[in-house]
């Protein structure tokens, strides 16, 4: 009886996390520690957008990074002034360490300045990124 009890604790615990993580997957936002944080033309190797830069941190093998590309390159068409950046994870190391980049895709908005102004881990929604370049340009 202990063993199906504990059984079932765990199927509660994993469904209840599983449901946590797919609200959170890919949603943009600002951590405490993300403030102050900027970033410059030497830091992603290509100039900052006139308006606001996309950076998606991504890996090799990354499925859903193919589909993050897409999309922040479709909002990046649509909005005069926005660069996106895509950086290869593996090969910025003590970039990916600076920001605490845990998994990827990892997106970052940024204002024209290169002030970080929300950040997503996972793949974002189109109107989610519109939505933080609407915060980035207005900042």
């Amino acid at each position: 009886m202990t063993g199906l009890l504990a059984c079932a604790a765990v199927l509660v615990l994993s469904g209840v996390f599983g449901l946590w993580r797919m609200r959170r997957d890919g949603r943009l936002r600002m951590r405490g520690r993300d403030s102050g944080v900027r970033l410059t033309a030497e830091d992603l190797g290509v100039e900052l957008g006139e308006r606001a830069t996309l950076v998606q941190f991504s890996s090799a093998f990354c499925a859903p990074c193919r589909a993050t590309k897409r999309v922040l390159g479709e909002v990046t068409a649509m909005v005069e002034g926005v660069v996106q950046v895509e950086i290869d994870a593996e090969s910025q190391l003590d970039l990916v360490r600076r920001l605490e980049i845990l998994r990827t895709p990892t997106v970052l908005v940024l204002d024209a300045r290169g002030l970080l102004v929300q950040r997503a881990a996972g793949q974002p929604r189109r109107a989610d990124v519109i939505a933080a370049l609407g915060t980035a340009v207005g900042a």
